[in-house]
């Protein structure tokens, strides 16, 4: 148990059940009334956003959630099979858990498994990631100037916009929050 003067972002809450990580929050003293705190919550499991609003010194109930880093090994039918780099221990993630960050995840990449009383909850990527595109059509002579853009398919099989300038079989970097192409990697 905390109370509402011990929040702080990234502080996960166990509300009725459900799991709200704290995005942001703001300590208020109106000048007439009772002190309160205002805060921004994200449910662990859907990511949708709420506002709520305690009274100082509320007692809030805090979630143990544990974050370690792990290796993705392979996908096991619908399983995401991770390691723990520590102890060797392997833990199966379910692709609802996964989300789209099985779009950009390769075997051997290291990512960072969130669980809570060992149910798993989320993955996190690091922002970034390096992938082969698998296949792209070629781009028109002429196309070069325009800043238009083509899909192309990436080795983990995800699809996204890329410049027309980018061919198969080159490395690219690919935001993992929301798959933008961020430029073209040279193996130096």
């Amino acid at each position: 148990m905390a109370t509402t003067n011990d929040l702080k972002n990234g502080l996960v809450l166990n509300l009725d059940g459900q799991l709200w990580t704290v995005t942001a929050f703001q300590h208020v003293k109106p000048g007439k009334g009772g002190a309160f705190v205002r805060t921004t919550l994200k449910h662990v499991l859907t990511g949708k956003v709420v506002d709520k609003t305690f009274n100082a010194g509320t007692k809030v109930d805090t979630a143990t959630v544990d974050k370690r880093g792990m290796t993705f090994l392979y996908k096991e039918g619908t399983d995401f099979i991770f390691m723990d780099g520590d102890t060797y221990d392997q833990i199966p993630v379910s692709a609802e858990v996964v989300g789209d960050a099985a779009n950009y995840m390769l075997e051997n990449q290291e990512a960072v498994v969130a669980t809570h009383e060992g149910v798993p909850l989320f993955v996190e990527l690091p922002t970034s990631v390096e992938l082969v595109i698998e296949h792209t059509d070629p781009g028109l002579q002429g196309d070069r100037s325009t800043g238009g853009t083509k899909p192309a398919r990436l080795e983990t099989g995800a699809e996204i916009q890329v410049p027309l300038f980018v061919t198969t079989g080159e490395k690219i970097k690919v935001d993992t929050r929301d798959g933008r192409y961020l430029g073209r990697v040279s193996d130096k």
